[in-house]
């Protein structure tokens, strides 16, 4: 099976560079008409010019596929909702959408500003939000909508000094279990990619060797595949250097105490069996969490009054 995208409409937001032009390409070469968005600052999200996004829409062009260039700043709603809206007036939906945006300012936790903390916070979290709120009545009206969305393993597992970008980046999963869910009933799929790549994010800390290796269009094959029609939906796919995994986020089976051992003591004393992985499971909602604990207490109960 070839996954194609004829006549789907694509918006790929920090696609002047990096991740985001790998995967402007990659839509473009399998039909897609793509919004190369790119605010096109610096790093640490500083600047602005349309020149990036330009330059990739060039590229796309000269290959013989479709693109514009916008230049939205994502954490500004009114400039996404303006981007969203001519994409529709040019070419009468948006039916993907890659929120890849992101910019950095890392510093350890005891020197970074609050200033430093909400900039990172509104490029990568808020402006996700913006994108898929742009989109979705759209895609919910058309009964169609691939999205994904960008976490990081500096979120799902951590690294020093990114705490801001950690904290937008593990944002994201729960961002996507609630869209994923709402979205079932309106054929909208909605997946988080963890990329690890050298981009311009990433430059200063790799050695040119794992730069090789770690090219952003080793990405772009995972994006592609969760964009597909026949694409799977609450999905975290880990990929990089032609490696591709998917991350799952789990819950030990744990234990059910009596009454008389809510306690931080016996919880001490239990905790081997509480956080014992053998049977650890990833759930499948919140809910089913509570259903969990009330089965294990009722069961409890049940032996107690035998």
């Amino acid at each position: 099976m070839t996954i194609r995208f004829d006549g789907r409409v694509a918006i790929v937001t920090g696609a002047g560079n990096g991740l985001g032009r790998a995967h402007a390409l990659g839509l473009a070469a399998r039909g897609a008409k793509v919004v190369v968005n790119d605010f096109g600052g610096a790093r640490d999200g500083t600047g602005g010019s349309l020149g990036p996004a330009e330059t990739v829409v060039e590229e796309i062009r000269k290959a013989g596929g479709e693109a514009m260039a916008d230049g939205a700043d994502v954490s500004r709603m009114d400039q996404v909702e303006a981007m969203v809206a001519k994409a529709t007036a040019q070419w009468g939906s948006v039916d993907l959408l890659v929120a890849n945006a992101g910019i950095l300012r890392d510093k350890s936790f005891a020197k970074m500003e609050p200033d430093d903390f909400r900039k990172v916070i509104d490029v990568h979290l808020i402006g996700t939000f913006n994108c898929c709120k742009a989109v979705w009545n759209g895609m919910r009206e058309r009964n169609y909508g691939r999205i994904v969305v960008t976490t990081s393993s500096s979120g799902l597992f951590g690294n020093f000094g990114q705490a801001n970008y950690g904290a937008a980046k593990a944002a994201m999963a729960g961002l996507m279990n609630v869209l994923a869910e709402e979205g079932r009933k309106s054929n909208i799929r909605v997946n988080t990619i963890s990329p690890t790549a050298a981009t311009r994010m990433t430059e200063e800390l790799l050695p040119p060797e794992a730069q090789e290796l770690l090219k952003p269009e080793a990405i772009t094959p995972a994006v592609l595949y969760l964009l597909g029609e026949d694409a799977p939906t609450r999905t975290i796919m880990g990929a990089g250097a032609g490696s591709f995994a998917v991350i799952r986020i789990m819950e030990t089976e744990g234990i059910n105490l009596p009454p008389v051992d809510w306690t931080p003591d016996a919880i001490a004393a239990h905790f081997a069996e509480i956080a014992d992985p053998s049977q650890a499971k990833a759930l499948e909602g919140a809910f089913q969490q509570t259903q969990k604990y009330v089965a294990q207490a009722m069961a409890r109960l049940g032996q107690a009054n035998k």
